[in-house]
């Protein structure tokens, strides 16, 4: 059986961190920033953790779980 490919657009998307969690860019970074405050923009610019409800489907595109 041959190994599964990690969907593309998930490693775009999402890394893994050391402990297992996944990290995902925040939205609302793309357009209109010239309204945003700075205080908003530095918060929206962290990476943000994934529920882990959500984590389980992102790690199984990435090849992280088994099957």
């Amino acid at each position: 059986m041959p190994k599964q490919k990690t969907h593309s657009g998930a490693k775009k998307r999402f890394k893994v961190t050391g402990s297992g969690k996944i990290m995902k860019q925040s939205a609302g970074m793309r357009h209109n920033l010239e309204k945003k405050s700075s205080e908003v923009t530095r918060r929206l610019n962290m990476d943000q953790t994934l529920a882990p409800a959500d984590a389980k489907g992102v790690k199984k595109l990435l090849g992280k779980y088994g099957k």
